[in-house]
């Protein structure tokens, strides 16, 4: 049952449809607000996922397919209450590698890194007979593709998540985040360039230590 029919029927009274669309999208907003939080406001996470929960149950009744794609509303709500989060913190937030021990994490964002930021250098894995070097080297890209992430400014950020992350098009981060085309294009320019950098930083110094 799609996204919208099953909010529908939530706002019709069907609980179970709540709890599909829970269970369906935890994970992805969880990881959404994590990230773009950061780990310096690691403490707050939780508070926000459950806040976005808790609007989406109390704007039920006046969700409209027409709108936006539930999708799409449900990860709007999720990034307007964690950019609150980040402009009353009066910075912005650094994600520090060694802060973050997760390694499935680490080998998640590793597998992204390989398709999408280190094709020039030419570093592969063999998926069905990984060496443990190669392991060890895309767990640390990708620990380190999350400090990267972590210093680009929260709306690059969150475009980038949310675009190669969550799968949203352009014309569907543009509604989500109440910009233009061209602007959202721009942001994503923007961090992709500015992840390259850093990572090619990080992956020449590998080069020269091997």
């Amino acid at each position: 049952m799609p996204d919208d029919q099953l909010m529908l029927a939530y706002a019709g009274g069907d609980t179970t449809a709540f709890d599909v669309l829970y269970a369906r999208h935890e994970g992805g907003l969880y990881r959404f607000v994590r990230r773009l939080l950061g780990v310096r406001l690691s403490a707050e996470v939780d508070e926000v996922f459950q806040e976005t929960w808790v609007r989406i149950i109390t704007s039920r009744t006046r969700f409209s397919p027409q709108g936006a794609a539930w999708r799409t509303w449900a990860f709007t709500i999720a990034h307007n209450l964690a950019m609150d989060r980040l402009r009353a913190s009066g910075r912005e937030v650094v994600v520090h590698a060694h802060d973050d021990d997760d390694g499935a994490e680490g080998d998640d964002a590793g597998q992204r890194l390989q398709r999408n930021l280190v094709g020039d250098h030419g570093q592969r894995i063999d998926p069905a007979q990984p060496a443990a070097d190669d392991i060890a080297f895309w767990r640390s890209a990708g620990r380190r593709l999350l400090d990267c992430l972590g210093e680009l400014p929260a709306d690059q950020r969150a475009a980038f998540l949310l675009h190669h992350e969550d799968g949203f098009t352009v014309e569907a981060l543009a509604a989500a985040l109440d910009v233009g085309f061209e602007t959202v294009r721009s942001r994503l320019r923007y961090g992709m360039k500015k992840l390259r950098v850093c990572m090619d930083r990080y992956l020449s110094a590998e080069g020269e230590g091997a």
